[in-house]
Parts: C-alpha cells; structure tokens; sequence
C-alpha cells in the first residue's frame, strides 16, 4: 500500500508502508503514556551539511547529539578496557582452578575464548551496518519481522540494559574487592580480613568516583580511555615476565596441560572441568560496550567493529596466555584456594613476587578494574540514553537529556551509577549471591547479542557494512548461538558441591527476577506505548525550494519514511 506525504519544503514523497503495522503504531500513539519523551517533530536535516557517519545516523532516522572525538587509538582502548584482562581474571581465576585445577584453566581459556570470539565478531559485523548508540538493541528494526518489532527490541534492549547494570555492578565489587586483597596482603594475610561491609563501602565509593568521570565532556572521557591501553599491556607483560623469572616452584608441563584437579564436588570430573568456562565467558563479554558510543566515534561503521575484532581477539590470545602463567606459578591448590581473600591470583602474586610486588600487582590489577568500570558506566549511561530517545523507559523524558556543560547524559550517568550501587547491596547479605551477578552478566549480555542474531539467520534481512563476515558470516552466527545455548548450561548450575545455601547459583533467581520484570512490564505498559526504536530525524536530500528527497525511515536510503510513524 502506498500514501503520499508532504515533507517541510513542499517536497511530496511516495512511501511504502505495512497497513497493519501502521494501524499498530497509531494506537501505540494514542495511547502514550505521560512519562515518554515530549512528543516533538522529527528534525530536518540537510545531507550536504553532513559528514559522512552522521549522514548516515540521520538514514537510520536519528539526528546527531554527541560531539565525535574517539579515534582510532581510543575506540581501540575502549574496546579493549571493556573487557579489562589482566583484572578480570585475576578476580575469575578462581572459577577454572577449583573446577580442575591448573588444566581446567588453561583449555577452559581456549576453548571458551574461541566460542566468545564468535559471539564478537558477528556483534562487530551487526555494528557495523548499524552503528547507534542503542548498539545491538536497534538492529532488531532492521533484522526483525516488522509487526514484531516492538517486542522483540523490547526484549532483546531488557536484557541487554540488565546485563550491563550486572557487569558494571559486578566490575565494581571486583575493584573494592582488589583494593582490599592487596590492603590484607600488607599485613602478610594475617591481620585484616575485610568484611562484606566494607567490601560493599568501598564499591559504592567507587561508583561515586566512576559516576563524577563520566559527568565530564566527550573530550576528556577519549584523552582518560586512551591512555588505559598502553598502562593495560605494560602491566600484563611485566607481570607474566615477573611471575615466570621468580617462581622457583613452577609446576611441569605434564600436571599444567594434562592434570585435573577437582576441588568443586561435582562428579564425574568431566562435567565439573566444564565450570572452567566461566572465566573466560565472564572475562570476554559486554562486546557492543563499543557500539554505544558509536555516535561519539569519528568513523564508526569502520573502526567500532575493528576495534572490537581486534580488541577481543587480542583479549583472547593474551587471557590465555595470561592463564597459562597463572597455571604454572599456581603453586599446591589447596593452599592457593585458602586464600582468605577469596583471591588467589592475589595469593600467586604474594607467593612468587613477594609482598611488595604482590601489592603492586594487585593494585595495577584494581587500577585496570577502574577502567573497566569507568567505561562500562559510559557505555550503560549512552544506553540509557539511547533508550530513552525511543521512549521504552520510564521517565524517558529525564534519562533523554543532554547536560549543556558537556553535551553528555549526566542524568542517565548516575541512574547507571545508582543501579549498581543498589544491585551490589545484596552482597551485604551473601557473597555467594553476588557471584551469581558475574553469571548474570554473561547470560543477558549473551543473549541480547543472540536475539538479533537469530533474527539475521532466518529473516535475511541483513545488509552489510563496510566490516563483515563474508562466506564465515553464517557458520560464526550459528556457532555464536550454539555456543550460548550450551554455556547457559553451565552458568545456571552450582559451582561447588554440596550444595547449600551458602553456595547456590542464584543466577536463576535473578533471571526468573528479569524474566518477571520485562514481560510483566510489557504488558502492564509497554505494549501501550513503546512501537521500537522511533524516527527523530528526516534527512533531506537538495535544498529547500528544489525538488529532492525525504529519507527518514531509519533504514536504508532506499526505504522510505512510514508516514504514520511517530516521529
């Protein structure tokens, strides 16, 4: 069916568009709730005053906001401190080394690694063609059915946004975690053992100091993150260096890579090596971090993917081989795994290094863990933001604006921040509780990242960007999938035995918690006023006053605007 509609310059332009799902989105419309973005007209944008990336923002239907300050170095480092190696797992190796010892760790990284890279690279190839900061949330417009639209974005951008509060919250306890490790380790691990309390004290204080970094202006957020790369590969080299000189009791390659060594309870042994992956699956993930602040990079469509292939790649290869020193210095499991910190990387450091370069380690480790969460709440705070700019939150209105200081989104900074900070307090009550969160992250994460990856396999809507996949697109897709599908498995499952309160998985808790959440919240009011990511802006090709064309349907230049969408 076809309608013909009349832009601001008098421009009449015939547009395609679905009947019933127009007659959808009119009664979406008609029935918006008051907390949604004040309904104002889309922009008009004029093609020849665009660069090139914002140009094409405005084909996908968005006018531009951020000022674009990331280049290549500092979208790199971005990409690369999202996943924050040398800390995350030095705070995760716990996870592979009770569940098989030195061996479990080493081909757990391997293989994981491999199923995680897979996940990456068909996220970078979705950024690509897509480069928003809703990140992969929006390519659901274009990947999904039209007259599913709203609820698969809706569901996919739920899990996506509650995957991220998860990791950022779970990165903070991770840094307070640090930080104390190495205060007990100046009294030998003998005197001071900090409590949940004061474990949780200082995380919030450091969501603080997060949160105030990231109320700056673009500009100081890329001269801050830039700089995080160089500091990342320096540590790590010199702490594998470090490690391999002064450890006198390094164990041989036979126990490293054949030995299994199951401290978990879980029987057979094969299944329990199996926990392994969680490291690497928690370590490598938050892959479209990068794609939320597309809209703040010079060049997105090329250099966020690029950065986050690259980025992930080298965060493979270096965890493994990371890992791999870790495994030979372990020294007696028993012993490393007493660690009253619950930290035994922390252990490893003060057993081979010594106490003062045990400190030091552990601290760089809590340093490079501030980055992670500095970057994790930009991300989160743009997505958010991005969210917002299609009215699917409450209070869209508040989280949508842009402060006029520094042209960034200080309320949905702290919303961000907040959210952490409260999702954290349950570790006042049980730390076990709290390890549940790292699963969390990598399930939600993971399959926000699956859903429109699905949608892109069956639906073959896809048109690619200037980063792609070429023939190895379809069997990286479906291997993402299957490899998410099979480690949810693992995730959902106790990593100790006997089981008891004290050692349960609550992820399933907190994922029947989000499942509530996000059908409930659909249908009690989303369904009423959401209809997926909106139009915000028309661009117009020629000037006023000449004939020319309207492209604002927030696709591609060939699809025309749907005149009965809200703006």
């Amino acid at each position: 069916m076809e309608q013909k509609t009349t832009a601001d310059d008098g421009v009449e332009v015939t547009a395609g568009y679905d009947d019933k799902a127009a007659r959808r989105r009119q009664s979406a419309f008609a029935r918006r709730k008051s907390s949604a973005v004040v309904e104002e007209a889309a922009a008009i944008v004029e093609a020849s005053t665009l660069n090139d990336a914002d140009r094409r923002l405005a084909e996908m239907g968005y006018a531009q906001v951020y000022k674009r300050e990331f280049s290549w170095l500092s979208t790199f480092s971005f990409a690369l401190s999202v996943s924050g190696l040398f800390a995350s797992v030095s705070t995760t190796f716990i996870y592979p080394y009770e569940a098989g010892g030195a061996s479990s760790a080493v081909w757990s990284w391997l293989i994981s690694g491999f199923g995680c890279y897979c996940i990456a690279l068909s996220v970078a190839e979705l950024v690509s063609a897509y480069p928003t900061s809703g990140g992969l949330y929006f390519t659901c417009k274009y990947l999904a059915p039209t007259n599913w639209v709203p609820e698969i974005s809706w569901l996919c951008g739920w899990l996506n946004l509650i995957g991220q509060i998860a990791g950022a919250a779970s990165t903070e306890y991770g840094c307070a975690q640090l930080l104390l490790a190495a205060v007990s380790m100046a009294g030998d691990f003998n005197g001071y053992v900090p409590t949940d309390r004061q474990t949780v004290g200082v995380m919030a204080a450091f969501v603080v100091l997060h949160g105030s970094l990231n109320s700056l202006n673009t500009a100081a957020l890329e001269k801050m993150t830039k700089t995080y790369v160089i500091f990342h590969i320096a540590v790590l080299f010199s702490c594998c260096v470090a490690l391999l000189a002064m450890c006198d009791y390094k164990h041989t390659s036979s126990y490293t890579w054949t030995t299994v060594v199951n401290n978990s309870g879980w029987s057979p042994t094969g299944w329990s090596f199996l926990f392994g992956f969680l490291s690497a699956s928690w370590t490598m993930t938050d892959y479209d971090a990068t794609a939320h602040i597309a809209e703040e990079i010079k060049d997105p469509e090329i250099k966020a993917p690029w950065s986050i292939a690259l980025a992930l790649g080298f965060t493979w290869i270096g965890g493994w081989l990371f890992t791999i020193v870790l495994a030979y210095c372990s020294g007696d499991p028993t012993h490393t795994l007493g660690n009253v910190v619950d930290q035994p990387v922390a252990q490893i450091f003060y057993d081979v290094i010594g106490r003062n370069g045990g400190i030091f380690f552990t601290v760089a480790a809590c340093f490079v863990l501030n980055f992670t969460a500095m970057t994790a709440i930009q991300a989160g705070a743009r997505t958010i933001w991005a969210y917002s700019r299609d009215e699917m939150l409450p209070l869209s209105r508040v989280w949508y604006k842009i402060d006029r200081r520094t042209d960034t989104p200080i309320y949905a900074v702290w919303l961000f921040a907040t959210c952490c900070v409260l999702i954290n307090l349950i570790g006042l009550g049980s730390y076990t509780a709290i390890s549940a969160i790292f699963n969390l992250t990598a399930i939600a994460l993971d399959w926000s990242y699956c859903i429109p990856i699905i949608c892109k396999v069956l639906y073959g809507k896809f048109e690619r960007g200037p980063f792609h996949l070429g023939w190895a697109s379809l069997p990286i897709n479906i291997w993402a999938v299957c490899w998410t599908s099979f480690v949810t498995i693992i995730y959902v499952m106790p990593t100790i035995r006997p089981v008891t309160p004290q050692n349960m998985n609550y992820v399933v808790v907190l994922m029947a918690a989000v499942a509530i959440f996000a059908v409930g919240y659909w249908y009690a009011a989303g369904r009423y006023y959401y209809i997926g990511p909106r139009v915000k802006a028309q661009l117009i090709m020629g000037v006023a006053g000449e004939e020319g064309k309207v492209d604002s349907s927030g696709g591609s230049s060939d699809e025309k605007r749907d005149p009965t969408a809200v703006p």
